[in-house]
């Protein structure tokens, strides 16, 4: 759509539809309406940069980032821009608030700017061709997919984990633990967004185990902020909801949700289990650290930037990559905390622990029915036979590995 498209859709000539944009007063009211309505409806993009036209050609690259406050985004952002720099162009940045357009932000700098290429780091699920119709540049899609959308492989490029699958993983680790009041904290469950995604993987697991999803363990905060996750998960738990495990779709959102549990009085993990995705730096630096699997940030960013500046340089076409997530050794303390922590937790808690070791993926030589124990005076005493094996499987010493306290359920 071009200054002229709009002049001949309003009748009128291409030199009112420049005063218009230029807001000058010899025009009429019902014209102006008329033009600027013309202007909203067809994505018209005005160029406010036309005097930079006389300069050589442009070496820039945009980087639209949605969501200003997003600590995720600090690493892949400065790969983006060390990969852009080494290769002799120049980074433009924009940042935009969550609920704002990023193609439209994009589709200014474009003209503005005079970009060669666009790196959206996050934005919408659910592009159409008609959404990316304003773009004249390669861009590429960095930490999302178009999973609700309509493009199709070719048409567009991506670079973002698998959201679904990690997801699974992070729940089937706390199943493997024997939870099975496992809570979610999301943002919305049909946003068609990064939190749909998750929470679909959430739900995709429980129910490969026979577990029907409680609605009253599904948490939504309306964003990803902690404040809003903080509120959430409060008031979750003075509603009365029972789960022994907590997945949140997020680090940040993991965060919030820890500091109410504490709040609460609930133990981490001893009485509650904490997994999230993301990885942050800040993740294991709070006490207790926050088992998450990592997302590869440096790796997101420079391959976004790779992709697009092949496609600029003519060297490469679209493509959409999956890159994988890494889960740290944290959850394995979980099931030590819970060993060797039964002064202050029943049976139940005893029975997840032997769950995890009769199903661990680890070469692990003893079974539930090989370690059952007894309870005897308040005492849960392990087995002489299998003592040594707990031992060794977790580190332990000989004293806590020889038996723990308890109320006999």
């Amino acid at each position: 759509m071009t200054i002229k498209d709009i002049a001949k859709q309003c009748s009128v000539s291409v030199s009112t539809v420049s005063r218009v944009l230029n807001d000058r007063p010899d025009v009429s009211e019902d014209v102006r309406r008329k033009v600027l309505s013309a202007i909203k409806n067809s994505n018209y993009i005005p160029n406010n940069s036309a005097r930079d036209l006389v300069r050589t050609k442009s070496d820039a690259v945009g980087l639209v980032v949605r969501g200003v406050s997003n600590p995720f985004y600090t690493d892949i952002i400065r790969a983006i821009e060390r990969t852009i720099t080494d290769a002799g162009f120049t980074m433009v940045m924009q940042q935009i608030g969550t609920c704002d357009d990023e193609v439209k932000c994009g589709a200014v700098m474009e003209r503005e700017k005079r970009l060669q290429g666009i790196v959206f780091l996050g934005g919408r699920f659910d592009y159409t061709p008609a959404d990316l119709a304003m773009l004249n540049v390669p861009f590429v899609c960095c930490s999302y997919s178009n999973r609700y959308g309509t493009l199709i492989e070719g048409e567009y490029s991506s670079v973002s984990i698998a959201d679904g699958d990690t997801a699974q993983q992070a729940v089937e680790e706390l199943y493997r633990h024997g939870h099975r009041r496992i809570a979610a904290l999301i943002s919305r469950p049909n946003d068609q967004s990064i939190s749909q995604l998750r929470y679909e993987g959430y739900v995709q697991t429980l129910e490969s185990h026979g577990i029907p999803v409680d609605p009253e363990l599904v948490i939504s905060t309306g964003g990803f902020d902690v404040r809003d996750a903080y509120s959430a998960v409060k008031a979750a738990l003075e509603r009365g909801a029972d789960f022994t495990a907590l997945f949140a779709i997020a680090d940040s959102m993991a965060i919030g949700a820890m500091r109410a549990l504490m709040d609460a009085g609930r133990r981490i993990p001893e009485d509650c289990s904490v997994i999230a995705i993301d990885g942050l730096e800040l993740s294991a630096y709070i006490e207790p650290p926050l088992t998450t699997l990592c997302q590869p940030m440096e790796e997101m960013g420079r391959r976004s930037a790779e992709i697009l500046l092949d496609m600029v340089r003519h060297k490469g076409s679209h493509a959409c990559e999956l890159l994988p997530t890494t889960l740290p050794q944290g959850l394995r303390e979980v099931s030590s905390s819970l060993l060797t922590s039964l002064t202050a937790v029943d049976l139940a808690t005893l029975e997840r622990t032997l769950e995890f070791l009769a199903t661990s993926a680890e070469p692990v030589d003893i079974t539930a029915d090989a370690l059952p124990g007894e309870w005897a005076g308040g005492h849960y005493t392990v087995s002489d036979a299998s003592r040594a094996a707990v031992q060794s499987f977790f580190n332990l010493s000989p004293a806590a590995a020889q038996s723990a306290s308890g109320s006999e359920p």
